[in-house]
């Protein structure tokens, strides 16, 4: 293997390492969306979907706060790698004006179109953490989702948002052991 090829392979080593293969978001904002679903149940649907929307203002400082605690160390403020990893941390944010916009014209369809964008949003961690379960993840979240609400119709706000949680429960424990795997490896 050459010089570059260590590099590259050290650089998401510990891009993984830091972020315990992106298990704390998943475990945050799946409380989030189980607690966003139960909310469901007693709310208007509008407001439930502002929740909904918004879910994240809690996930994310819960999930930096899980990463410190399960990841093994902390990136390195040269590693090349970090730039890309905040983009696709943050790429998710731009989906905001679709769910403005989805929010707008029905806001019991909140729930698919976070399903979608976190589907696609998933993918390229499976190159970032060497993981193909995220592929999994990515293409569950968007077509699972997207069968509930043709299945279940304007009653699918509350199951979409279960089913996220769930899916994201599953992937979680997975996640992480890989992302351990990968450290014990590099080690």
């Amino acid at each position: 293997m050459t010089g570059t090829t260590n590099d590259l392979r050290s650089a998401l080593d510990e891009v993984s390492a830091s972020s315990a293969g992106g298990a704390p978001f998943l475990i945050a904002y799946g409380i989030t969306f189980l607690i966003t679903a139960a909310l469901a149940l007693f709310l208007p649907r509008p407001t439930a979907a502002l929740i909904a929307m918004f879910q994240g203002g809690v996930a994310l400082p819960l999930a930096f706060w899980l990463e410190r605690r399960l990841g093994s160390k902390r990136m390195a403020p040269d590693n090349p790698l970090r730039p890309l990893s905040v983009q696709l941390a943050m790429s998710q944010t731009l989906g905001l004006p679709l769910l403005i916009v989805v929010y707008s014209l029905n806001p019991g369809a909140v729930p698919i179109a976070l399903a979608s964008l976190g589907g696609m949003h998933f993918m390229p961690y499976a190159w970032l953490h060497r993981n193909r379960l995220y592929v999994v993840l990515g293409v569950a979240l968007s077509i699972g989702a997207f069968i509930i609400q043709v299945l279940l119709g304007s009653a699918a706000f509350f199951y979409v948002l279960v089913y996220v949680a769930i899916v994201y429960g599953i992937a979680a424990p997975q996640v992480y052991r890989h992302a351990v795997k990968l450290i014990r490896e590099a080690a």
